[in-house]
């Protein structure tokens, strides 16, 4: 057995792929639109995982979006998606410049939490070692859930 995918419901496909790719860095990897059943499938991958055979496939991330409007609420009730970057402090100050709000601040210089267009809590992890400690963030508060 091994792990695929995780699936997130979105309501809206391109805000999901601006957070998930162009803010994040994940890479669409493949794309499915289903007419009958109307629906759009989605996969994303973290850059250093696209390149793996098909053998080692590594986890990632289906964007499942219904055509038909739907509103979806407590995206943390299946808990938090988790990804290591080479920079925590300067991927919040991407995501923070582009309108994202960072709700857990990576105040240890380790980790950080922020949250998609759909409510989805995402983890972001320090690679290595956590960095030194560090302003604004040291003294950042806590936003919203997480």
């Amino acid at each position: 057995m091994r792990y695929l995918h995780t699936m997130v419901r979105v309501s809206d496909l391109d805000a999901a792929l601006h957070f998930y790719c162009n803010l994040l860095g994940l890479k669409e990897v493949r794309r499915k639109d289903n007419d009958k059943g109307r629906f759009t499938l989605v996969f994303l991958a973290a850059p250093e995982d696209e390149t793996r055979s098909a053998q080692e496939q590594a986890p990632e991330i289906e964007l499942t979006h219904n055509w038909d409007p739907e509103t979806y609420d407590g995206g943390r009730n299946f808990g938090h998606l988790a990804y290591e970057v080479d920079d925590v402090y300067g991927l919040c100050q991407h995501l923070q410049d582009n309108g994202v709000t960072i709700n857990r601040p990576p105040r240890d210089g380790r980790m950080a939490f922020v949250r998609s267009p759909d409510g989805i809590s995402v983890e972001l992890l320090q690679k290595g070692e956590p960095l030194a400690p560090a302003e604004p963030w040291a003294s950042m508060e806590n936003t919203g859930s997480w």
